[in-house]
């Protein structure tokens, strides 16, 4: 699929962060049709969310199952060949080469596309300095950026502000996923590398997940549609 074949309603990942499936569906219903894509990742996965993933795909959504993984090579390939059967379309792996390695072929033949995790939004300079890396947020980003692109990861997940400088190194065909998207007004919360919806996209952003602004907001449906007309309308610009 080309970034133009790309709608904008399914631009937007509403991230399904709630503590239980019964809160899961009856936010689904609260969104309707106004979201086409979900991610579900820990809490709701060992909240018995799992089987979640294959009811929203029967229904036709799509899903995004962040679950991060990163182990040995062998452990890494046997757990992507059990999620390609539950249908989702994402699923997150850390940028470490072995992982993406063994991810990527053991997707091989299935519709589920691996992104590779550069940097937690969550992270910045003095994180990584305490966790012993000796290279920064942007260096290690591009590092991991392209060894993902070497080994044909499907797509990236980082920052928005970091999406124009990986667009050259992940190409067209790479998917390039931000999380940490805040509408103009809202809370920050624990990320500390953010952007709006309309930077994100103009920055090249293909994917925008959302949760709190969405989740918490008095009307989700509605907050959510106004995330998919900025998307929209950021499209048309960059078009121009």
């Amino acid at each position: 699929m080309t970034d133009a074949a790309i709608f904008a309603r399914d631009r937007l990942i509403v991230a399904l962060d709630v503590p239980s499936v019964a809160d899961a569906e009856a936010m689904i219903a609260r969104l309707g049709d106004s979201v086409t894509f979900y991610k579900i990742g820990y809490q709701l996965a060992y909240a018995g969310g799992l089987p979640l993933v294959r009811r929203l795909a029967d229904a036709g959504r799509k899903v995004f199952l962040d679950l991060k993984l990163h182990d040995i090579g062998n452990t890494v390939a046997r757990g992507v060949e059990s999620v390609a059967g539950l249908g989702a379309t994402f699923l997150t792996v850390h940028a470490y080469p072995q992982t993406m390695k063994a991810a990527v072929e053991a997707s091989a033949g299935s519709a589920l596309r691996i992104l590779a995790v550069t940097v937690l939004t969550s992270y910045d300079e003095a994180d990584l300095q305490a966790a012993g890396y000796r290279l920064g947020v942007s260096d290690l980003v591009r590092l991991r950026a392209e060894q993902a692109q070497a080994l044909g990861v499907h797509g990236l997940v980082c920052s928005a502000e970091e999406a124009a400088g990986l667009r050259p190194i992940a190409g067209a065909a790479m998917r390039l996923v931000t999380p940490g998207i805040r509408p103009a007004g809202s809370d920050a919360g624990d990320q500390k590398r953010i952007m709006t919806p309309a930077r994100a996209i103009a920055a090249g952003a293909d994917y925008l997940v959302v949760g709190r602004p969405v989740l918490a907001a008095s009307d989700p449906k509605a907050a959510a549609e106004a995330i998919v007309a900025e998307i929209e309308q950021a499209r048309k610009q960059a078009s121009n």
